[in-house]
């Protein structure tokens, strides 16, 4: 397991906080920001048009035959390629009639065959065939790089009838009411409404688990829109043929939340889902891999058909086509590890099926780790999380083609993008500090992030910088054929149109800034909620149990005011000079700034000079991590200060705990069940210590409902926040 690594430079407003992020786990074997484009390239995005001249002069480059089955190694213009009306403008000259004469006398392909594809080799062509390490070096017109690898129209992924059978039930076609066939004037006062925050918000409690939140933008008339989106399990969305074999066995086999959860995101709706777990991870991921599947190829079906509509039309015809972006990539998924990462592909692999996988060794041989080092006695979340490669630190691209899936493409030439927070944030940059490129996420339709309770404990902030950067204008055109650009995109109203969806396994208060702020879908957003029995309530052991809330003069203060009534009502009990040596406390603290903050107190304060204590933070190397362990046991410490990430990445199982104070509730309530029934009851079980002696004391405020409820329930945090006293015992 890769050790902890200490924050590299980047201020932030948290004194741990840095672009290293906070996970102190994995060494990032591909790391690294950008690499410098081909000054060539950089030369040609100047332009917002081609000029037809420069696609005549490309005439005279020396045409090479290659197979069907090769992928064209194109140079394109920003207009992608010379269209039919360049060549039928060279047919009329001498040249066009000598042309002509010599495709006569070229041998033909057999009747029945596919027209073997061309490519022309000039010096930009060779330099794109090289290998490159850097995932955002530009492709030149990604959008109409689409129909020049298809090469011609037999190649092409739909079929006439596959795209009338799309379009047979338009009720169903969520995909064409979501982004090409919705009403004008209702969308735009739909989007009116999101961006002046005039949701109408339907609750809906299923049974004594979970319930779900429903917000919509309303009609001018002020009633729901659901008319638009279906809200029924017995309905199932129109899907590509492709992938409907795999959806009616993978579908058809949720019930319940998972039903709910699926008619959500087939209905483009924005969907934070907090009640994400081992039982439910598989299932989660299937419906992932069929939704950005299902949009990837129906994007690049539309693209496809448009252009074979256009290529068809006589030159004097006016025909306005809007289907596109400003760059290729359409979906965005954030994930913590790269074996998470190794799990998803491999769903998408197996549900698309493609026929071959370009770079497939390479990237099995880059993320996914056979051999699995961590110990058996291992909580199972834990050995899911971090079980085979554990880095944190990367980024992949997958193209899609009509028979192959390509890994690591280059970001302007990919459909979907994967990567962990750190890794694509390294990948734009920061602020004032050198080149930022964050054009290639100007297009992301569908931005899906899982298992963000890892991503917490990573650091958030590499998320919220991500989100920021969704759906801004790009600074340069890299080769965009705005002819065909939507015009929501050209509105600035992409943000409104992105799907965002969301999965962890609890609710935080991060989460719930999201769904408030950054979810601003005009179909609507729907939150997953669940109702709990308490972490209290499954210790495996009886014990003294005593909630302390504390009150607080406004948000900023509040941990002002924890610390002060830490110091004045709970740590002098702590520090007795009769039972000191002998009651051996575990404090836990869930903020790294707390950490820092009572172990400089306990350091420097003169009521305090008496106390011999250890630490152990994310940050603390083994050795020092093992001396404190054992100093604590044997007690020449009698208080052990815990971070709550150094419980997440490590998992210690700290011996001779006999009082327990929690500074600050963990977001994890599994947390709570290790730290205060697992430490407790092993000293109860080898030292024979009596459970009478031994007690838990919890300090909150009123800002930790979400953590509360998951450790008392969500019934009695309630009674806790509510009722006079400022002090609960359980037992």
């Amino acid at each position: 397991m890769a050790p902890f690594r200490r924050a590299k430079t980047l201020t932030s407003h948290h004194s741990n906080s840095a672009i290293r992020g906070r996970s102190g786990r994995g060494k990032g074997s591909q790391r690294g920001g950008f690499v410098r484009r081909n000054e060539q390239s950089a030369g040609s995005r100047k332009h917002f048009q081609a000029s037809r001249i420069e696609a005549a002069a490309n005439l005279q480059s020396s045409d090479v035959e290659v197979g069907p089955n090769e992928e064209s190694v194109l140079s394109l213009s920003s207009e992608g390629s010379v269209n039919d009306e360049t060549s039928s403008e060279h047919e009329d000259s001498p040249h066009g009639s000598y042309n002509t004469l010599l495709q006569a006398l070229k041998p033909r392909a057999p009747h029945g065959e596919p027209k073997r594809k061309k490519r022309k080799i000039t010096q930009e062509s060779v330099a794109a065939s090289l290998p490159s390490d850097s995932p955002i070096e530009e492709v030149q017109d990604s959008n109409v790089l689409l129909k020049a690898e298809e090469g011609d129209s037999s190649s092409e992924s739909y079929s006439h009838d596959e795209s009338e059978a799309d379009e047979s039930d338009d009720r169903l076609d969520f995909f064409a009411r979501h982004f090409s066939q919705q009403n004008e004037q209702e969308t735009s006062l739909k989007i009116q409404a999101v961006a002046e925050k005039a949701w109408l918000t339907k609750k809906t409690t299923v049974d004594s688990t979970w319930s779900s939140t429903l917000k919509q933008p309303p009609y001018s008339d002020g009633v729901y829109s659901n008319d638009n989106y279906h809200d029924s399990a017995t309905q199932k969305p129109r899907l590509k043929p492709k992938i409907e074999a795999a959806a009616e066995t993978l579908v058809s086999s949720t019930d319940g939340l998972l039903n709910q959860l699926a008619n959500s995101i087939f209905s483009y709706q924005d969907v934070l889902f907090c009640a994400r777990s081992l039982n439910n991870a598989q299932a989660i991921r299937q419906l992932m891999s069929l939704h950005v599947l299902n949009h990837v190829f129906r994007t690049r079906d539309k693209v496809l058909k448009n252009s074979t509509r256009l290529s068809k039309t006589d030159n004097g015809e006016d025909l306005e086509v809007r289907d596109q972006g400003f760059t290729r990539p359409k979906v965005l998924i954030l994930l913590p590890t790269r074996q998470s990462c190794v799990k998803l592909v491999g769903t998408i692999t197996l549900v698309c099926d493609p026929e071959q996988q370009e770079n497939k060794k390479r990237f099995q041989d880059s993320f996914s780790r056979t051999e699995d080092q961590l110990s058996s006695d291992k909580p199972q979340d834990f050995q899911d999380l971090f079980g085979g490669n554990d880095d944190d630190m990367f980024r992949l691209g997958l193209k899609f083609t009509r028979k192959t899936v390509k890994f690591f493409s280059q970001f302007y030439s990919s459909d979907i993008i994967l990567a962990s927070p750190l890794g694509l944030r390294t990948a734009l940059g920061s602020d004032g500090k050198g080149k930022q490129d964050h054009d290639f996420l100007s297009s992301v339709e569908i931005a899906i992030i899982d298992q963000s309770d890892a991503l917490l404990m990573q650091n958030w902030e590499h998320v919220e910088y991500i989100l920021d950067h969704l759906n801004l204008q790009p600074r340069e055109a890299h080769g965009c054929d705005f002819s065909r650009v939507q015009n929501w995109y050209l509105d600035g109203h992409a943000r409104f149109f992105r799907q965002t969806i969301v999965f962890s396994a609890f609710n935080f208060s991060s989460l719930n800034k999201l769904f408030t702020q950054r979810m601003l879908n005009y179909a609507g957003k729907r939150k997953f909620t669940w109702s709990y029995d308490g972490a209290i309530s499954n210790l495996g052991i009886s014990v003294e149990q005593t909630f302390c809330r504390f009150e607080f003069r406004d948000a900023m203060s509040e941990p002002d005011d924890r610390f002060d009534y830490f110091i004045t009502a709970m740590l002098p009990h702590l520090i007795k000079k009769p039972s000191l040596a002998s009651q051996r406390t575990l404090v836990f603290l869930p903020l790294y700034a707390d950490f820092v903050r009572v172990r400089n107190y306990l350091a420097s304060s003169s009521s305090t000079q008496h106390v011999s204590f250890g630490s152990i933070s994310e940050y603390t190397p083994p050795k020092e991590v093992a001396r404190a362990r054992s100093h604590y046991l044997s007690g020449k410490h009698s208080i052990l200060l815990y971070t709550e990430r150094a419980h997440h990445f490590r998992r210690y199982h700290i011996k001779g705990v006999k009082k327990v104070v929690l500074y600050g509730l963990p977001e994890n309530p599994l947390f709570y069940q290790e730290v205060v029934g697992g430490f407790l009851a092993s000293t109860v079980a080898f030292t024979k210590e009596d459970a009478r002696q031994i007690s838990v004391r919890s300090l909150f405020s009123k800002l930790d409902l979400l953590k509360l409820e998951r450790i008392v329930g969500t019934k009695r945090s309630v009674s806790l926040l509510s009722e006079r006293g400022d002090t609960f015992d359980f037992v």
